[in-house]
């Protein structure tokens, strides 16, 4: 089966002035169909242009793209478009969602420029919204919705003409931490649905949720392993673990710190109460029943 994405020796120049930035440098990488792939590097990595290069937004330099069996490089503006549209579902950051548009018009947006627009665009948005889980939210405008239903509207946004790739650009990057995981967890049941995911991120616990973590540096590619088999990612995992471990041990120590004190507070409660019951109740009584008899 021919792969989703085939590109070899990919370069891009941009030209400043008198000045040309080599923002990629001879890139070759190939995604197999319904793998989940994570691209990462630093600012300046080159990986936003690659981004921009795999979703058709921009053309390289030189080198050849082969997207879902055909040639990506050699297009028209109006033909990227319309590959644009068919193939490639967008998720985004910031969701980029129409706020006077309700969820369901968001989603159905891209249906308009397609062969669906006439006939079952809001049948297929209802049932790409119902899928994200969020069958009840379909009227609801973006601000009446929380940050994870509103990138849950983009990814249902991104799916609605059943693209053969689904790339999403830092999608977990104005999230917290616990809807972070949440979205995730969308992307890997969209991925076990059989849909190729290409992930664009900086953030390490995200890429290690993908099968295969590619890994940028001044415009090339410096290393392309399984997630597991990632040297960085190991030594995150490691990092992690053992902070994990340091936590609990500072856990233990202070329940187990808390305890002590506890029980010399009883103990020291304990030993007051007999003194001061003793003493009192015994000067009191001797005092007072002798006054009383005498």
């Amino acid at each position: 089966m021919a792969p989703v994405i085939d590109i070899k020796g990919i370069t891009k120049v941009y030209r400043v002035g008198v000045e040309e930035v080599r923002a990629l440098r001879g890139i070759d990488l190939t995604i197999a169909r319904n793998e989940f792939v994570a691209i990462m590097g630093a600012s300046g990595s080159g990986k936003s242009t690659l981004m921009n290069i795999l979703g058709c937004l921009d053309q390289p330099t030189d080198g050849s793209y082969v997207l879902n069996g055909s040639r990506a490089d050699r297009l028209s503006a109006g033909a990227l478009a319309e590959v644009r549209n068919k193939e490639i579902g967008f998720v985004f950051q910031t969701f980029e969602l129409l706020a006077r548009s309700t969820a369901i018009e968001n989603v159905a947006l891209p249906l308009v420029y397609s062969r669906l627009a006439w006939w079952g665009s809001r049948k297929r948005a209802r049932e790409v919204l119902t899928m994200v889980g969020l069958g009840d939210r379909m009227k609801h405008r973006p601000n009446q919705l929380s940050g994870g239903q509103r990138q849950r509207v983009a990814i249902a946004r991104a799916l609605v003409n059943r693209p053969s790739l689904l790339l999403a650009d830092e999608p977990t990057g104005n999230l917290d931490s616990t809807t972070s995981e949440e979205i995730i967890a969308l992307f890997k049941r969209l991925h076990e649905q059989g849909q190729t995911i290409v992930i664009v991120t900086h953030e390490e616990d995200i890429a290690g949720h993908a099968q295969r973590i590619v890994r940028l540096r001044d415009g090339k590619i410096i290393s392309d392993n399984p997630t597991l088999a990632d040297p960085i990612h190991r030594d995150y995992l490691d990092r992690v673990a053992r902070a994990s471990v340091a936590a609990a041990g500072t856990a233990i120590a202070a329940r187990e710190g808390g305890g002590a004190r506890e029980g010399e507070g009883v103990s020291t409660g304990g030993v007051s109460d007999g003194v001061g019951g003793g003493v009192s109740g015994g000067v009191g009584g001797g005092v007072g029943g002798g006054g009383v008899r005498a």
